[in-house]
């Protein structure tokens, strides 16, 4: 049996691991941090059944990931962004630039097949070790490196392309 305080120590452990990969799928911080939360609870039901067969931070990102599958399934449209303060005329050049690089990024990402698409969020968006993603694939650290490089290649190339 886990202890209260064990539990607690894997929380503070892998908070911000998983929150980053959440937001790295869901890209909203508020679904993110819901999905955390929704997936700490789940790990403490399912804990039991816990074979320690993988790295409990692997283990914690696959329960969010299926978090966030249920959640897309349960919510198959998907709400309306929220209004945000307008920015001043000193930062908009720099944003807009700023949006069209990463909007640029995430479209040539889009575009990818999978595994690349997902490899390049967790690795790039979602901060995840190459050792976590290639447990999280069942394929070894190398080939989420070799992966994750082919990924970003293919990004490049799609950006100079369309230049």
């Amino acid at each position: 049996m886990v202890t209260k305080e064990q539990f607690e120590a894997v929380y503070q452990a892998y908070f911000q691991r998983l929150y980053r990969y959440l937001c790295s799928l869901t890209r909203s911080a508020d679904l993110a941090e819901e999905l955390t939360a929704e997936t700490f609870l789940k790990a403490l039901e399912a804990l039991p059944r816990y074979r320690g067969q993988s790295d409990v931070g692997t283990w914690l990102c696959q329960i969010g990931k299926n978090c966030y599958y249920d959640h897309l399934r349960l919510n198959s449209r998907q709400a309306p962004l929220p209004e945000s303060e307008a920015p001043g005329p000193e930062d908009l050049l720099q944003q807009l630039l700023d949006r069209e690089t990463a909007g640029e990024i995430l479209s040539a990402q889009h575009r990818l097949p999978e595994p690349y698409k997902e490899v390049f969020l967790l690795r790039a968006i979602g901060g995840q070790s190459f050792r976590t993603i290639g447990a999280l694939f069942g394929k070894s650290q190398n080939w989420a490196c070799v992966t994750f490089h082919r990924a970003k290649d293919k990004i490049i190339a799609q950006m100079e392309e369309s230049k």
